[in-house]
């Protein structure tokens, strides 16, 4: 109010605005209630002419605190002789009123005689609306730009958890309202929200109190005045701690505010005995302070009501007057073309719909070289300050400025904040953190919880060839081809091929056995070859055990294919080799197992039935039984061969790029497989029907035994070769190819061998019947 009377002194003073015309002003307290706002626009409304320059001050109330104020500020302009309106309504503008919900009562009506009306403290966005309030403006931000600059604010700050208090007024309504719409959609919530009632319970208070405190928000965000908020501080400074809430001082403050039944008189009276340490002469004689003497000097004393280095409220009044004043210095063509220089036409009649229209249009630069200006909302530029409450050194509360936001400006340039001013709870310089859930660490990705706000989640681990390498990241990122993500899924790295190689261990190992067998298996060449006149050699074909012993050979030598890194040639020949060679043993067992049936079903060895199955029978079976996976090896070969490829898949699960045999065609592989099979199979039958032959020497029960441990080493393969990874899948195989090549050499030949090294005195012919004895 006081600036308000400062503002239009200084205009009437002013030779450049509205020269030779007097501005005049009256005062009414709108008690921040609708009703006694309309009550007091009306008042002004129907006042009489003369009564005007009688009365310069009505109802004004005195406060402790200027913002909370709800006053109307009311121009007509004078000449210097007798005061006289110029329009036909006495109040040609009103500045007002403070708080939103008794301005939208205020402003819809005089939005019916396009009467202006300028708030200096009104922000809610429901004020925006200009067909309900066509003559509404203000001096202050909306709560739109005031919303943005929040939520950039707490963003900024790293908040994303936090709670709102706000009160039954519009103000607060559409302020939480908007604020926890834009913050969800920065991806921030809203802890919860609390509404302090006109007149609250002390029940009520408390149960906000215990919200409080029970709440893991660390932060809250407040839509309201500070006298709203003084039973809940209070409750918060006698004994409740509010987390994030500080205000150094505050307690002292609200403990020292005593009521009275004359609130001017005791306000000033406490103002001057709190100022000054004194004691008022009609004050408490039990006061052990010192009379005051009336000759204190308030220029010598620093508190919060004298200093002026930041006025934002008042600011925006002297604003409203100067906008008014540039407005009417217009619409009366002072200094215009036309018209005498420095002079203005008092006697023009004018309506609050051409003042308004000027005050719309109105753009001038202030003393303070501010551009003051609005725009189609009727809206000022939107500059806040961000103000940080602190003690000084004596233990009073100042107000730092730490930080600005300028709603006009670029959107990133907009939030300018000096952290390193602010003082933060319990006197710290590091920002308070306030979030539901810690943001997940690089490596990790955040997964919501069903039913809780987005900003409460868990962290997991990112799978195997993704990543994350950034702080709360929601999703993890795949790695490229060649790529896998390292041990702590922060960074994908090259691949490194891995394949069965000759140099590790499992390649050496491997070898060893191939080695072994091969080295065995020479070992029991030489020995049929040293004795192959013997009975026990010749008894079966000496030919074919030959040719069985050159197979199980060719069975150790094909697994060397399988190690070492694939190429075009090795990819061939594996299957291939391998196919072949255990074809031509298979036969070659089959042929033993029958000719070991028809020599012991006879009576007389040299009977009919072994003599159509000689030699020549018997390398025409071997033929027959081969020549069909020959050609299938062939016709796979050439159709649809395998070859060399990098495995992805196998990449994204592991980590490794493994090369590999493609097989274009697995039925190839497969029907391979079968075929072996259904040799094995004959040949265990047959074994199976002669295993009760003379126990003398029974090769068909050793065909048997040794038949038994291939189907159990291929039985057991196929599973452990379909779920075997990369490498790991050929060591497989090779251990199956290597298993049962031993079992064929060992369970064939070594009982032989045993016969003719140690025990040769068996080694005849009436041995092989189990007639020598």
């Amino acid at each position: 109010m006081m600036t308000m009377a400062f503002a239009v002194e200084e205009i009437n003073n002013m030779s450049s605005l509205l020269p030779g015309v007097k501005l005049g002003y009256r005062l009414l307290d709108s008690c921040d209630n609708v009703h006694s706002g309309l009550r007091a626009l009306f008042s002004l409304v129907t006042f009489s002419e003369s009564a005007a320059g009688d009365e310069q001050m009505l109802g004004m109330r005195n406060t402790t605190n200027l913002t909370s104020e709800k006053a109307q500020t009311l121009l007509a302009t004078q000449d210097d002789e007798t005061p006289s309106c110029l329009s036909g309504s006495p109040i040609p503008a009103v500045i007002g009123l403070a708080s939103s919900s008794p301005t939208r009562a205020v402003a819809q009506v005089l939005g019916s005689f396009n009467i202006p009306l300028v708030s200096y403290f009104a922000t809610c966005t429901c004020l925006n609306d200009k067909h309900v309030y066509p003559s509404f403006l203000r001096t202050v931000p909306s709560d739109l730009f005031q919303v943005g600059g929040l939520v950039q604010l707490v963003t900024f700050l790293g908040w994303q958890w936090v709670g709102a208090i706000g009160t039954t007024d519009d103000y607060s309504q559409y302020g939480i309202q908007e604020f926890s719409s834009h913050f969800r959609h920065s991806g921030g919530c809203v802890a919860f929200h609390l509404t302090i009632p006109k007149s609250p319970t002390a029940a009520e208070i408390q149960d906000m109190a215990d919200m409080l405190q029970i709440s893991t928000a660390n932060v809250v965000v407040v839509f309201a005045v500070e006298g709203q908020l003084l039973d809940l501080f209070l409750e918060g400074t006698l004994g409740f701690s509010f987390p994030g809430v500080n205000i150094p001082g505050l307690k002292e403050f609200l403990l020292n505010v005593r009521p009275s039944p004359e609130p001017g008189m005791e306000f000033i009276n406490m103002f001057w005995e709190e100022q000054f340490g004194c004691r008022l002469r009609f004050g408490i004689n039990a006061d052990p302070k010192p009379v005051c003497t009336g000759s204190e000097d308030l220029s010598l004393t620093s508190s919060s009501y004298t200093d002026v280095s930041r006025v934002r409220i008042s600011y925006s009044v002297y604003k409203a007057v100067f906008a008014i004043a540039h407005a009417l210095h217009n619409l009366l063509n002072c200094g215009s073309a036309g018209i005498n220089e420095g002079v203005c036409d008092k006697n023009t009649e004018f309506t609050a719909g051409q003042l308004l229209y000027h005050l719309k249009k109105g753009n001038f630069t202030n003393q303070f070289q501010e551009r003051v200006y609005f725009d189609t909302n009727g809206e000022p530029v939107p500059l806040y300050d961000i103000i940080n409450w602190q003690k000084d050194s004596k233990g009073k509360i100042r107000f730092v400025k730490v930080g600005g936001y300028d709603g006009s400006a670029p959107l990133g340039q907009r939030l300018k904040l000096n952290g390193s001013t602010i003082v933060w709870t319990g006197g710290r310089s590091q920002v308070p953190v306030s979030q539901c859930s810690a943001p997940c660490r690089p490596g990790n990705r955040q997964a919501r919880r069903p039913g809780q706000p987005q900003c409460c989640f868990d962290c997991l681990p990112c799978a195997d060839g993704e990543i994350s390498n950034q702080t709360g990241s929601t999703e993890c990122i795949k790695c490229p081809d060649s790529y896998w993500s390292d041990k702590d899924k922060v960074k994908c790295v090259a691949g490194v091929e891995e394949f069965l190689s000759f140099s590790e261990t499992m390649g050496i190992v491997l070898v060893l056995l191939t080695s072994l067998g091969v080295v065995l298996t020479a070992i029991i060449t030489a020995i049929f070859h040293r004795f192959r006149t013997t009975p026990i050699v010749k008894a079966n074909n000496s030919e074919i055990s030959f040719l069985l012993l050159l197979s199980l050979k060719l069975c150790f030598l094909c697994s060397l294919v399988f190690i070492g890194q694939p190429s075009v040639w090795t990819c061939m020949l594996r299957q291939a080799a391998f196919g072949i060679s255990f074809v031509i043993c298979l036969s070659c067992l089959l042929v033993k197992t029958v000719v070991v049936l028809l020599a012991f079903r006879a009576n007389i060895p040299s009977s009919g039935g072994l003599k159509l199955f000689g030699p020549t029978q018997q390398r025409t079976m071997i033929f027959c039984t081969t020549t069909p996976q020959i050609c299938l090896c062939v016709g796979w070969l050439l159709g649809a061969p395998p070859f060399p490829v990098r495995n992805p898949t196998y990449q994204a699960s592991y980590g490794k790029i493994v090369l590999e045999c493609k097989e274009p065609w697995p039925l190839g592989f497969y029907l391979l497989l079968s075929y072996i099979g259904l040799l094995a199979f004959v040949c265990l039958l047959l074994a199976f029907l002669g295993r009760k032959l003379p126990d003398t020497f029974n090769e068909a029960k050793l065909i048997t035994f040794s038949m038994l441990i291939f189907w159990a080493v291929w039985i057991c393969f196929i599973p452990a070769y379909v779920s075997s990874p990369g490498k790991f899948s050929v060591a497989v195989e090779i251990f199956a190819i290597l298993a049962s090549s031993f079992g064929l050499l060992l369970c064939i030949f070594v009982p032989k061998c045993y016969i003719i090294l140690l025990h040769p005195e068996r080694n005849i012919r009436k041995g092989m019947t189990g007639k020598y004895r």
